[in-house]
């Protein structure tokens, strides 16, 4: 087994030394300045590689362009709507001498009793008996209640109307209906 071991670890040996060899004889081989590539025109006539070929004066002053007066872009790609018009323009300070200042008034507040609290039963089901249709509900504590139209659950609500897959109730008093959609749970 050992032998196996030592054998591989011989070649592996070899291989990094014949790879820092070619490393090695590359960077010898390696001019100094890369020569330049010759052109399609210069393979073709190998008289007109002796030849330097003229290059015309490059004007770098031509490509340096005066900067544009160009305003920021408000365009937005990403959103679908016409651009927003611009703010009103204040009137100037000397303009409000002598008028009178404008009052804003806050908006009205709704008068009135607050609306009830909404009903917390869940809907859900209903049962067919000989008596009619019972709805099943359940209320916050997890309890099941059951009722037909007409009755009073869980001493605060009068269940108003069983449908399929919903049940209208309102307040003992007749406030606040609300129509409670078969919740499944």
């Amino acid at each position: 087994m050992t032998f196996g071991v030592s054998r591989q670890l011989l070649a592996l040996a070899a291989v990094a030394v014949v790879a820092v060899g070619v490393m090695l004889a590359r960077r010898s081989d390696a001019p100094a300045a890369a020569p330049a590539a010759r052109s399609n025109a210069q393979r073709a006539n190998p008289r007109a590689a002796a030849q330097p070929a003229a290059v015309a004066d490059v004007k770098l002053e031509l490509l340096k362009t005066a900067a544009s007066e160009l305003e920021p872009s408000t365009r937005n790609p990403f959103q679908f709507k016409p651009k927003a018009p611009p703010p009103a323009p204040r009137p100037p300070a000397d303009a409000g001498r002598g008028a009178q200042p404008v009052v804003i008034a806050p908006p009205p507040v709704p008068q009135g009793p607050p609306p009830p609290p909404p009903i917390t039963l869940k809907y859900i089901g209903v049962l067919e008996t000989a008596q009619g249709r019972v709805a099943a509900f359940r209320d916050t504590g997890g309890d099941i209640v059951y009722g037909k139209e007409g009755d009073i659950i869980d001493g605060r609500y009068r269940l108003l109307k069983i449908g399929v897959e919903s049940a209208d109730l309102a307040y003992v008093d007749g406030r606040g209906r609300q129509t409670i959609r078969l919740s499944g749970q």
